[in-house]
């Protein structure tokens, strides 16, 4: 599946600061992805109507059994009042079982980065993942 591009809910007021957060998602199988997709989309359209968002986009890769996810807030309270409001608070509940491993990774950039470039939002994932993992720990959250 393409990328879903980068949209922005809500315009960021100049001269401020981003929240970001860039996820990947791994499923335990191929029979699981498209349950873990169909969810997805209602977080999708959630977040493009949500407080605060400043940017999202998302990226599939049904064969690999991986989803990322990359968005922009005008603040970590949004982000987690968004994280805690229906229906992505039920979705996440209603997907942990499918999971085989997920990393998150958070930071901040000037408003005038956006949009988010997916390459560098991979390799912070990669980085995070690889110093969970030499920490003894899952990369699971």
């Amino acid at each position: 599946m393409p990328t879903l591009p980068w949209v922005t809910p809500n315009p960021a007021r100049p001269d401020t600061t981003a929240f970001v957060m860039a996820s990947r998602f791994e499923v335990r199988s191929l029979k699981d992805v498209p349950r873990f997709f169909w969810k997805s989309l209602a977080a999708w359209g959630q977040v493009r109507k949500a407080p605060g968002a400043l940017g999202a986009s998302l990226e599939a890769q049904p064969f690999k059994r991986t989803f990322f996810t990359l968005s922009a807030w005008e603040s970590r309270e949004a982000l987690y009042t968004y994280a805690r409001t229906e229906p992505h608070k039920g979705v996440m509940g209603n997907v942990r079982s499918t999971m085989r491993r997920s990393t998150f990774i958070f930071w901040e950039v000037p408003v005038t980065g956006l949009p988010i470039d997916w390459k560098d939002a991979k390799r912070r994932i990669d980085e995070k993942a690889r110093a969970d993992a030499a920490a003894g720990g899952r990369t699971a959250h």
